[in-house]
């Protein structure tokens, strides 16, 4: 018999006939009813198995064998397990794998169970509720996010709420449009936000594509927006939302609700750490879309790396909490000008004090203590991590020594200054931890060893009935070896037998009468007396009853420190910052970089801006300028492949949003103006899962640029156009530099090899023609990446190719060739001018309308022929005589 999870429900188990299942198998099956799609670990004693198809399927991913465990229903059970204490390994290859699983524990007492001993779930790993340090990536989150999507009189609105269940840290937000506007939307949220794991309604059927997370799907009236609100609440314990931004909403209750609910049945427990609420606006931050998260290589390299990127080069942060604070800020940069000047004014302050170093050589000894309070509240955390969050408490008072240095001119209301006030020693708690806490404690507390000695008395003299054993066994072998005369006799214990007394063969005749025979070895005997099976009584028994005491005391030593988490929550957002903004100063001291001036007029100003990541990776960087203001919105860039066009617009991009985020940036000076997107266009790549070509690709993130940029926006476009014949592509790039121009207004970069392009500043006073330069040595090139104003001289495509090595005999001929074209071309230039037009531009739509076939009367005869031909009404016969006739009409028109 085979069971599958669909098999498995309540309704199967309860009308299963006694005699087909074992009592432990209908346990079993009862608890797989209520998790049917995920994998059950069930305790069985030392081990964690799997039956039937979970067991096939952990065997197959995990590598583990398969075998069986007697029969149910008269058929072989599947089985495979692993033993309890290497949990945490398999579950990591589980859960990267998108796999959950459901955690079933023996919750009664074997010597006392009549039948199978109670078990229980006791909680559920998924993706996105990781809390454990060795399922979580040190420097990322992994949130859990519910979309709950209304669609009402042809208006979608769609919330979101997202929790990171290792922080506590719970957000809201909700928007609305149309059904392709809040798709196009959702997908960019999805991308920002980069959950884990995705929740949504049984019978939601819109946005399937959900950026490859994990999709769970969950009961639509879990999505309930008034229970939503309530749930929220709650969790809050506040009677009000209005205090967190939240009024008003309706759809993000309805995701609050399912996220909690899910939450909350996987962790088995309150989740105390969720503490406050944050309400994100879409005007909050800087848009990137995920081509530009890509395409600027923030955390992440265009081939899926991660390293060398914008992230992996500024993380000189100390603590896990500090990194992740980094990532964070790079993907979500805060249009508000305020903010990143809060931080630029910290970094400026750390420069002067030279307090960077000190800090940073202090934060190394901080623990990540945000995770650690997460498993406090969760009533997770191990002996270890309670040692190390105190050693990271007493460093407390040493970073605030080191901040006081930055004191000065408008310290008191600086970013420094909260951060000062926030890293307050909590003393009850640090006390609690430093009595509670041994030195260096047992990994788990099932080995003992976990409290100080003076924390609790009776835990004390039980250990010391256990630690005196030593002493009472090298008295009792002295006082027994004078007793019996034997001189070889020893008192001994292991965890088999016990205490005992081993005695050779040889002396056996000395033994007196009290000894009895314990076990009979090879060359000895070993024997108990009545004196040492007392003590054996009494010292084991002591080690058995401090071990249930530290249990008892470890669960109240938890209980103790809840009221502790939300100050712990609060020193640990203060340390990330803190150790945050300690990186970005020492990068900017150690690399040259300056502090940005961000302005409230439109305009970015870069001079010798440099590319963070690229210049790291070469010898000698060639810094350059950007200009934008007001009255100059477009760069035309034009010059060779491999000439930095692409360097050029991506270092002009991270500059800005680097100034946004808060950190220094690498030119000499940079004045940047009010920015609320930042798109890019750049590469070929396709989508051939997605049934997208490279062009298709390529113009649906043009569409996205064109729908969305607006005067405050940055636009990188990189040689759009290319992926289709040249006049197509040509008309396309014209149409869209001109849109930019025209509609969008916005600060655009765009590279291009259509030279045609660059008579747009003549009748657009607003663009501008730059280049990189190159020189030519016979056959040879070299990039001289410097932008120079002005539009390139050629593209230099023979020279490139040559050095990439294509086969010498293709360059001759391409050279040959090239050299035909160029000789039939109309006039001098290099490459033929296709929109050459006397005097005004062609594309205007007075123009078009105005526009008359050339006044060739052979060519008037043939289109006078067309424009009578009826082709609906011809016969076969007179069809073929009108072919015959346009074509007689034709050769004269095109001789």
């Amino acid at each position: 018999m085979t069971i599958t999870p669909t098999e498995i429900n309540a309704a199967a188990i309860k009308n299963s006939a006694t005699e087909k299942h074992t009592p432990m198998m209908q346990q079993y099956l009862r608890i797989k009813a209520d998790h049917p799609t995920m994998l059950v670990f069930y305790r069985m004693g030392d081990f964690y198995e799997l039956f039937f198809e979970d067991a096939e399927k952990a065997a197959r991913i995990l590598g583990i064998t398969l075998t069986q465990r007697g029969a149910s229903n008269g058929n072989p059970i599947k089985m495979c397990g692993i033993p309890f204490h290497s949990l945490d390994p398999y579950l990591a290859k589980l859960v990267k794998l998108g796999e959950s699983v459901a955690i079933c524990e023996q919750v009664g007492d074997p010597a006392t169970s009549k039948g199978p001993v109670e078990r229980k779930v006791m909680r559920v790993v998924t993706p996105g509720t990781l809390t454990d340090a060795d399922l979580l990536p040190e420097k990322a989150e992994r949130p859990l996010l519910a979309l709950c999507v209304i669609n009402q009189r042809k208006v979608v609105t769609a919330g979101l709420a997202w929790l990171s269940l290792a922080s506590g840290a719970l957000k809201l937000m909700e928007f609305s449009g149309d059904a392709k506007s809040v798709d196009v939307r959702l997908r960019q949220e999805l991308e920002r936000i980069a959950p884990a794991e995705i929740l949504r309604g049984d019978g939601a059927d819109m946005f399937e594509d959900n950026a490859g997370a994990n999709v769970n799907r969950v009961p639509d009236w879990h999505f309930d927006v008034l229970g939503g609100h309530k749930a929220l609440l709650e969790q809050l314990g506040v009677a009000t939302l209005t205090g967190f931004g939240a009024d008003g909403l309706g759809a993000a209750f309805g995701a609050a609700g399912a996220l909690l609910r899910y939450a909350h049945s996987t962790q088995g427990r309150g989740l105390q750490h969720v503490r406050t609420l944050t309400t994100e606006t879409e005007s909050e931050f800087i848009g990137l879309d995920a081509a530009t998260r890509r395409n600027l290589e923030l955390t992440e390299t265009i081939r899926g790396q991660e390293s060398p990127t914008l992230f992996s080069l500024l993380d000189h942060c100390r603590t896990a909490m500090g990194s992740r604070l980094l990532r964070h800020w790079l993907h979500h940069a805060r249009r508000d000008q305020g903010v990143a000047r809060a931080r630029h004014e910290a970094i400026a302050a750390l420069a002067q004090s030279d307090a960077s170093g000190a800090l940073a050589s202090t934060l190394a000894q901080v623990p990540d203590i945000e995770r650690i309070t997460t498993r406090v509240a969760l009533l997770s955390a191990r002996p270890r991590d309670l040692a190390a969050l105190r050693d990271g408490l007493q460093q407390l008072p040493a970073l605030r020594q080191c901040v006081l240095r930055c004191d000065g001119p408008g310290f008191d209301a600086s970013l420094l200054a909260a951060t000062h006030a926030a890293l307050a020693t909590p003393s009850a708690c640090l006390d609690l931890l430093q009595r509670a806490v041994a030195q260096e404690p047992a990994a788990m507390v099932r080995d003992g060893g976990v409290f100080a000695r003076g924390f609790d008395a009776e835990l004390d003299e039980l250990r010391a009935l256990s630690e005196n054993a030593g002493q009472f066994l090298v008295d009792l072998e002295t006082r027994e070896r004078a007793r019996t005369g034997i001189a070889n006799l020893r008192v001994e214990y292991n965890k088999v037998h016990g205490f005992y007394i081993e005695v050779t063969h040889g002396q056996t005749d000395k033994v007196p009468d009290d000894y009895r025979r314990r076990q009979t070895l090879k060359n000895a005997e070993r024997y108990i007396t009545p004196e040492l099976k007392v003590f054996e009584d009494k010292a084991l028994s002591a080690q058995d009853k401090a071990l249930v005491r530290e249990k008892l005391l470890y669960e109240q030593l938890l209980f103790d420190l809840a009221p502790h988490i939300g100050t712990l929550q609060t020193i640990a957002q203060a340390l990330a910052q803190l150790d945050t903004l300690t990186a970005l100063t020492e990068h900017a001291l150690h690399h040259n970089w300056c502090a940005p001036q961000l302005v409230a007029e439109p305009c970015i100003d870069i001079v010798d801006g440099r590319h963070p990541v690229v210049e790291k990776q070469i010898e000698r960087f060639i810094a350059n300028d950007c200009k934008f203001v007001n009255e100059r919105r477009l760069l035309l860039i034009t010059g060779p492949n491999m000439g930095g066009k692409s360097t050029f617009m991506r270092q002009v991009a991270l500059i800005t949003l680097l100034a946004y985020v808060g950190s220094y940036v690498p030119a000499a000076s940079a004045v940047i103006g009010p920015i609320d997107r930042i798109f890019t266009r750049i590469g070929a790549t396709d989508d051939l899962a997605g049934g997208r070509s490279t062009f298709m690709v390529e113009m649906t993130e043009s569409a996205a640029i064109l729908n969305g940029a607006t005067e405050q926006s940055l636009v990188l476009m990189d040689e759009v156009g290319r992926g289709t014949s040249t006049f197509d592509g040509l008309a396309l790039a014209w149409a869209i530099a001109r849109h930019l121009i025209d509609s969008s207004r916005s600060f655009t970069l765009f590279a291009t090899h259509y030279f045609e392009l660059t008579q747009l500043p003549e009748s657009h006073p607003s663009a501008a023609n730059v280049h990189l330069s190159a020189v030519e040595h016979k056959d040879s090139i070299v990039f001289l990446h410097a932008v120079q104003a002005g539009p390139a001289s050629q593209s230099y495509g023979l020279q490139v190719a040559q050095l990439a090595g294509v086969p010498q005999a293709v360059i001759k001929a391409a050279r040959k060739h090239l050299a035909r074209l160029e000789a039939q071309a109309l006039d001098a230039t290099p490459q033929r001018d296709l929109f050459a037009a006397p005097a005004a531009d062609p594309y205007t739509q007075e123009e078009e309308a105005e526009a008359t076939p050339a006044a060739d009367p052979a060519m008037q005869a043939l289109l006078g022929a067309l424009e009578e031909l009826d082709p609906d009404s011809l016969s076969p016969r007179e069809a073929l005589e009108q072919l015959y006739q346009l074509k007689r009409l034709a050769l004269p028109a095109l001789a």
